[in-house]
């Protein structure tokens, strides 16, 4: 039977709450908000907060800023993260209010896996677009699909060139759903 991946993403509602960008000890947004979801692992000194832009109903998992930066409430983190420990890293984020109840999520690896023509509309950047150091790199991703052959055993990464997809194993999927985290949404891929 051949493996099953799911993009997770926040389930956005009216009356969730909005994280703003991670800001470092300083209270200064970090120089770059989007290190979170680059598929790699993360250096960060001192301890990061997250602030909340918009009041509302909390979820257990969210994304946070312009960066998107994945934020997980501990216990929904500790599963993902027993599943899948050579894939992710957990930076602890404190969030007022709730503090040591949360973490950010990033996903280790980054794997070019995005299926051009089963994907329902992919664009390059080109030169003519006007930002060079983007050229070959996805512009538009609309109904991504991916070929599973090339996920090798990894069960949560990002997409090469379309690194806001974050993509997790059937079996993540279904963990999560069975305890029920708020604010997650999965979508076949």
């Amino acid at each position: 039977m051949p493996k099953r991946y799911f993009r997770l993403k926040e389930y956005m509602k009216a009356g969730n709450w909005d994280l703003g960008d991670p800001l470092d000890e300083q209270g200064q947004e970090v120089e770059n908000p989007y290190i979170f979801t680059a598929g790699q692992p993360v250096r960060v000194t001192g301890h990061l907060t997250v602030p909340i832009d918009g009041r509302g109903r909390r979820l257990e998992f969210c994304t946070a800023g312009i960066g998107a930066a994945p934020v997980v409430h501990v216990r929904v983190a500790a599963l993902i993260a027993e599943l899948a420990p050579d894939d992710v890293q957990l930076l602890p984020v404190d969030i007022k209010g709730y503090p040591d109840q949360y973490v950010i999520l990033v996903a280790t690896k980054r794997i070019r896996c995005i299926d051009d023509n089963a994907s329902e509309e992919v664009r390059y950047w080109k030169p003519e677009h006007g930002q060079p150091e983007r050229v070959g790199d996805y512009k538009v991703v609309a109904g991504l699909r991916i070929d599973p052959s090339k996920v090798g055993d990894a069960k949560v990464f990002r997409t090469w060139g379309w690194d806001i997809a974050l993509i997790v194993s059937e079996d993540i999927k279904k963990a999560v759903e069975r305890v029920k985290a708020t604010g997650a949404k999965f979508v076949d891929v």
